[in-house]
């Protein structure tokens, strides 16, 4: 295993380490689970290491870091981590979608800047709002449902890996249709090879997924796994945008056929995305969680 200032870029062999002790640490945030850094690592460069007990994770591509993981943070580590960011990076270098635990370890180290990062809040939701969609304000939710299901016939399947080359195929649709190759802001190309590596590794990775199926093909799917105790994180959702209330049936099944029994869901940030924000928002969070950036004062 690495050890600090060694960095070495992160495989599946070691889900088992990392997987651990994340799981010791009960991430709120979404970006704290193996699967979400194993299959966002080539589009990132993720990287990794440990010291004195902690995981540090650097994202080569973008010369930023991933907060400590340890039991008690402190300032040691993180001052050490940004140095090292801002020698081999430069100036700009920080940490990033920093959880408020850690922050609230930092508070009087007047040699570290520290923000909020709004854009990448996650929204966490009730399981039970997500399912039932009960209530006036879910009321154009449960018409999209009711339209779909008066429209088609079709199939809520939980995932398994005879589903994998049908999810393949549609989320190449899904991405030739919004060209991914020519969206920079949304990092689409990135996101489809993310899917690629989620899917293929569907089952070495643990994460569940649930599909639907519309004339015997898949139209829709998703991918989520426990983030901690008490929440469930969904990192991936495609449907077709073309057929009417899918993209709210797919989630509410999802929710109900797996996670009925886990009190939260966290459906990850908004990027800052207008449209995106939207959409999160006419779901009602239950509560955001909040992230920051962490800087060395020059």
């Amino acid at each position: 295993m690495p050890l600090f200032p060694d960095f070495k870029p992160i495989e599946m062999s070691d889900r088992a380490v990392i997987y651990k002790s994340l799981m010791e640490y009960q991430p709120q945030t979404s970006e704290l689970s193996f699967t979400n850094l194993f299959i966002w690592r080539r589009h990132y460069g993720v990287i990794w290491s440990q010291y004195e007990g902690c995981l540090l994770f650097i994202f080569e591509k973008t010369g930023y870091g991933l907060q400590t993981i340890c039991g008690t943070p402190g300032s040691v580590i993180v001052s050490q981590l940004l140095g090292y960011l801002k020698n081999k990076y430069g100036t700009g270098s920080s940490l990033q979608r920093v959880d408020s635990r850690v922050v609230d370890d930092l508070k009087g180290n007047n040699s570290l800047k520290i923000d909020l990062t709004p854009e990448h809040f996650d929204y966490v939701y009730k399981s039970e709002d997500l399912i039932n969609l009960a209530g006036r304000k879910y009321h154009s939710k449960r018409n999209y449902i009711n339209t779909f299901q008066s429209s088609y016939q079709f199939e809520y399947l939980n995932m398994a890996k005879e589903h994998v080359p049908g999810c393949l195929e549609m989320a190449e649709r899904w991405c030739d249709r919004r060209s991914c190759e020519e969206d920079v802001n949304m990092s689409l190309s990135g996101e489809f090879e993310a899917i690629t590596d989620a899917l293929n590794n569907f089952d070495t990775l643990g994460i569940k997924g649930g599909v639907i199926k519309i004339n015997g093909k898949i139209e829709a799917f998703t991918l989520g796994e426990m983030l901690n105790n008490d929440t469930a994180v969904i990192h991936i959702e495609k449907a077709d945008p073309d057929i009417r209330g899918l993209y709210t049936i797919i989630n509410q099944q999802f929710c109900e056929h797996n996670w009925s029994k886990i009190p939260f869901i966290n459906r990850e940030q908004d990027l800052g995305e207008p449209q995106l924000r939207q959409a999160k928002e006419s779901y009602y969070p239950d509560h955001m969680v909040e992230k920051h950036s962490i800087k060395l004062i020059d």
